[in-house]
Formats: C-alpha cells, structure tokens, sequence
C-alpha cells in the first residue's frame, strides 16, 4: 500500500522492519530526519498476536511512502518450523528456537521488499545487547552484501519516555499500551520474555510472565490423550485429522497450552557474549519436538540417531546465532532431511499438569520386533549366538588385557 504523495525520486530509500509498536513507529521520522531518506514500512505476519488497529494505515499517516502487511506464516511452518522439528531442534537442549527461527525469513522479506523497491538501505529495531540485530544483519548481508543498515535503536540511545516525547514533539501517531516490565517476541512457534524481575536468576518468575499456558497446578486434573501423525518426519494430523501446518500448530498450542504444557525457564548464552535469563512459552513445539524424538527412536538404526544428535546440535546453533544463509546449513539439512524416509508413523502422548508424555507409538516402519524383544514363550531370538557375539564384542579388550598383563 502507498499513500497519496509521492515519493522524491532523487531520495534513497530503506525498508523498515515495522511492527507498530513505539519502537518503529518514531523510527519512521528518525530515519527521515537523520538520513533523509523515503521509509517503506514492513510488517511481516509469522503468526504474532494481530494489533489492535491497522498499523499499515497508521505507519502512512506517520509519513512511510509505502507500507505493507505481508503474511508468510505457510511459509514458516513449512521452510522454517518443519525443518526444525526434523533436527529436533533446541539451542543448549532446552530452548526451541522460537525467536530464533523467524528472523531469517523476516531477513529474506525485507531483503527481497528491498530489491522490487530498489532501496539503498534496510532498518530494524534491534538493540545493541540483544542477538537479533545480529540474526538481522548478518541475515541480509549474506543475501546481499551491497545493502546497508541502519539500526536506529544502536545508534540513537533512548528510553521509552524520550521515545513517547519524541513522538508528542513531532505529531507521530503512537498506541502508547500500559508499561510492561518485560520485553516479548511472539510468533507461531512460541513466545518469549526477558527483564524486570527475570533479570534475577533466582527469583522464581511471577504468574503474570506466562500468558500462553496456564499454571500446570490450575491446569485440568484429567490427562488429555492426544495422537500426532508424522509423515517423513514432518507433521500432519492431529487426533487423526489431517491438517495443514498452521492449523495443526495453532491447535496444538491451545491443547497443550490448556495443560500448562511448554514452559521453560532458561540461562542461556547469547551470541554477544552475556548469559540472560529467559522464559519461553512454547506449547506446540515442546510436544511435537518431543513426539519426533520418539517416533525416531523407533524407526531409525542406533548409530543414526547417535550420529544425527550431533547434526542436531549444530543446526540448531546455526540457526541461533543467525548463520541460516551461511554455507554450512543447507547440506546439514539434506542430511537430516535423508534420515527422514522412514520416519513416518504415530505417537500418543499424554497431556497433564504441564508435561507431555510419550505413551505410545506405532510406524509401518518400525524396527521394534516383539517377537525379538519378548520373554515369553513367542521369543524368536536366537539364544546360543549371544555367547558367540560377545566373544568376538569383547575380543579388543581381551587380546589388550593380555598384552599389557604380560608386560608387567
């Protein structure tokens, strides 16, 4: 959308990572005024709570030359999410990568906006302390390097009341929301929360952090018994109704939210260097990631799964510390992506008081044979080849015991 005036054509412009919140608002007129520049305003939608008004409308009547809403949660969940859940992906074992994994999509907008624009520059919000503005700009870089950036919450140090007389001085229409004391990232995949009293690792956090999951002692004192299908790896129904990657996160995000499913309080280490203490409300990702996880252990050999643990925990700091468009993540994930042609079956977990438990699981493609695990009169194995496996298993340790017993 554009508005009426048009734009000088001798001005640069720059596209602005736009959400509507104060932040981005006064950064239209600040990037006017420090570079004199044209703002194209983009908002772009990975599943975050809608705003209460329309922000495209309101970044036009603030002076943007253009702006625009774009909707890329399909794309999400099937480039960004997916991918995830088939590297089970969680940064230092515990943390989703919620945030995370919208930035380089985010990136990839703003980059491809920049282009068809013809836009000298790309703006975003970030702050100096944070790993976004890395994720941001080493994302857009790696697009295309001839781009600049320009982060006006780096270099023009403020606080939220300069922010809101900023505004008040120079008529910027702004939704001033009552003051929360946390800082929150949401999207499809998960939610969020650092400062005010998080700030201090000791302090259990407040009621008032989680806004997604309910408190797993107030949660239903019934267990929910919920069946997730995979196909290749990827999800596709729920509760044997087959659905498409939105619905199914959206779903599962209200089920196992409504059990207290998904939180997590977590030390973690930025990118920049600073240990910081998060909460994270991720209902769906925990029980899918978890649900993933079990369906492999039933369909793949042991030393793929041991092997592929390692891939895990580089995918998954890849896409922390914002390397998404670097060389290395495309052939991890072909990898990942090869050990998924089997991974395709059921799993039936159980939802209570804020866990999310594996209590079944089938698969065409199973490779658990009862008739080889049993004890009862059905045992199919073959008893007397254990003697002779474990003579040759233990054969390295016997020869070196000898060897080194006769030296002393």
């Amino acid at each position: 959308m554009a508005c009426d005036k048009c734009n000088d054509k001798g001005r640069d412009k720059v596209v602005l990572a736009y959400s509507g919140g104060l932040d981005t608002s006064v950064a239209i007129h600040w990037l006017q005024d420090k570079y004199d520049v044209d703002v194209i305003a983009i908002a772009i939608n990975v599943g975050q709570p809608p705003s209460s008004d329309d922000i495209v409308a309101r970044a036009l009547r603030n002076g943007a030359v253009k702006a625009d809403f774009i909707d890329v949660c399909d794309e999400f969940v099937e480039e960004y999410l997916w991918p995830s859940v088939k590297a089970n992906a969680l940064y230092q074992n515990v943390y989703p990568l919620s945030t995370s994994v919208a930035r380089p999509l985010i990136a990839k907008k703003l980059v491809e906006v920049a282009k068809a624009e013809g836009a000298k520059y790309i703006a975003h919000g970030c702050t100096a302390k944070g790993n976004d503005q890395v994720r941001f700009d080493v994302g857009i870089i790696s697009q295309d390097p001839n781009l600049q950036i320009i982060a006006p919450m780096r270099e023009w140090i403020t606080n939220r009341d300069e922010e809101i007389e900023y505004a008040k001085e120079h008529g910027i229409e702004i939704i001033v929301k009552k003051e929360s004391p946390y800082s929150r990232d949401e999207n499809l995949w998960g939610s969020s929360a650092e400062c005010g009293i998080l700030e201090d690792p000791w302090a259990e956090p407040p009621e008032e952090v989680w806004i997604h999951t309910v408190k797993p002692e107030d949660a239903p004192d019934v267990p929910e018994y919920i069946e997730i299908g995979f196909e290749k790896g990827i999800p596709v129904s729920l509760n044997g109704q087959e659905m498409d990657g939105v619905s199914l996160i959206t779903k599962l995000n209200e089920i196992a939210g409504a059990h207290g499913v998904g939180r997590i309080d977590h030390v973690e280490d930025r990118l920049v260097g600073i240990k910081s203490r998060e909460t994270y409300e991720c209902p769906a990702a925990v029980t899918l990631i978890s649900a993933h996880q079990a369906l492999e252990t039933m369909t793949l050999p042991r030393d793929t799964i041991e092997y592929k643990r390692g891939i895990e925990q580089k995918f998954s700091q890849i896409i922390y510390d914002g390397l998404w468009f670097g060389g290395l993540r495309e052939p991890l994930q072909a990898f990942i992506d090869a050990t998924q042609e089997y991974v395709t079956g059921t799993v039936r977990m159980k939802l209570f008081k804020g866990s999310a438990t594996i209590v079944g699981r089938k698969s065409p493609y199973s490779m658990y044979d009862s008739g080889l695990s049993t004890y009862t009169e059905d045992d199919s194995f073959d008893h007397r080849s254990a003697t002779g496996f474990i003579y040759i298993w233990g054969l390295p340790g016997r020869t070196s015991a000898k060897a080194h017993s006769e030296k002393k």
